[in-house]
């Protein structure tokens, strides 16, 4: 293998552990996504929302994002942010950085506005204050699904390395010093 392609490489066990750490913060975006619920069975919006469970989904997706940023941070001060895949993975962590850090907001605003809810005094504030929250909420597992998408990207991105990196192998199965020849027939034999 040339230095050229040897640089681009990004070694097995420091891939294997950043594919291994994306997957875990995949599923748990993924997870959260689908499981917080604000509306109940029905659709609807509960009469009293509940305040500290809403306010449990701000804080998970905070630590969420914390999560990915440390994640992002790392591979963004280790040399192989700088190759081709490297490049890629880290524009893709980047995103889910940025998403990650979005919902945490929207499921605060969702919070605040179930507190602010039986203190509305009209209906028509009331319906106000609803819709500001089913959108809030969703908005914020909408980003965290892109969060999830983003991230499984980039593990797929450094599976994908993988594979090419035993594909090398296999061209160039092992470099190491030439093998010598075999010996040749001494003069005192003949």
């Amino acid at each position: 293998m040339t230095p050229n392609v040897r640089r681009e490489l990004i070694p097995r066990d420091n891939a294997l552990d950043l594919i291994r750490a994306l997957n875990a913060m995949k599923e748990e975006a993924h997870t959260a996504a689908r499981t917080w619920e604000l509306l109940n069975e029905d659709g609807q919006v509960p009469a009293a929302p509940p305040y500290t469970v809403l306010l449990q989904h701000a804080a998970g997706a905070q630590d969420l994002s914390r999560g990915i940023l440390r994640i992002t941070s790392d591979f963004a001060h280790s040399p192989h942010h700088t190759s081709h895949v490297g490049s890629n993975v880290l524009a893709k962590l980047a995103w889910a950085t940025t998403t990650s850090s979005n919902a945490a907001p929207q499921f605060a605003e969702t919070a605040e506005y179930a507190l602010s809810l039986p203190r509305s005094t009209s209906p028509a504030d009331r319906n106000h204050i609803t819709n500001k929250m089913v959108l809030s909420h969703a908005t914020g597992r909408a980003y965290l699904r892109r969060t999830s998408a983003s991230l499984r990207t980039a593990a797929e991105q450094l599976a994908d390395h993988l594979g090419f990196q035993r594909f090398l192998t296999q061209l160039n199965p092992q470099e190491g010093p030439p093998t010598p020849p075999p010996p040749r027939p001494s003069s005192r034999n003949r």
